[in-house]
């Protein structure tokens, strides 16, 4: 599952992975050009709303074996601000992360480096059993932007 998947790139990577037999479920506010897959959807939604996370337990075939989330507010220009927003943001995620995938699956997720990273962190590290923070080297030097890798999700 992608979550905050437009334009598409982390969705057409995990196509690649699934090949034809898995399925990626693709989710964001912004409309997705259709994939040219039988094995994956597109939903229009935001990940903070009940009735999208409804959506997505109606699509799923199946609990996922990955969360990938790309999802990012509309940076304001006041950092504390845009980071408490993208915490938020990836919390959400990791909650539907947390809900949704197999035992022992993994989650990808989009954080801006800031005073609550590590409490997030921390949040996360309840939820799996490896956690690393990660820097791409795609990523410009300069940006706070990291993402957190955790894997082999707990399950009660």
């Amino acid at each position: 599952m992608d979550l905050g998947a437009a334009p598409g790139g982390w969705t057409l990577a995990a196509l690649r992975l699934v090949q034809d037999s898995g399925f990626v479920l693709a989710v964001d506010l912004k409309k997705i050009a259709p994939f040219d897959a039988p094995n994956a959807l597109a939903v229009v939604g935001d990940v903070t709303q009940q009735e999208t996370i409804q959506k997505i337990l109606q699509l799923l075939p199946h609990a996922p074996d990955v969360v990938i989330s790309d999802v990012a507010p509309n940076v304001s220009g006041t950092w504390e601000l845009d980071h408490a927003r993208q915490i938020d943001l990836a919390t959400q995620s990791l909650n539907i992360a947390a809900s949704l995938l197999r035992p022992g699956g993994n989650f990808f997720v989009k954080v801006f480096q800031g005073s609550t990273t590590n409490h997030f962190i921390e949040q996360t590290k309840r939820h799996f059993g490896f956690v690393k923070l990660v820097k791409p080297k795609a990523s410009r030097s300069k940006s706070a932007e990291l993402y957190v890798m955790a894997m082999n999700c707990k399950k009660k």
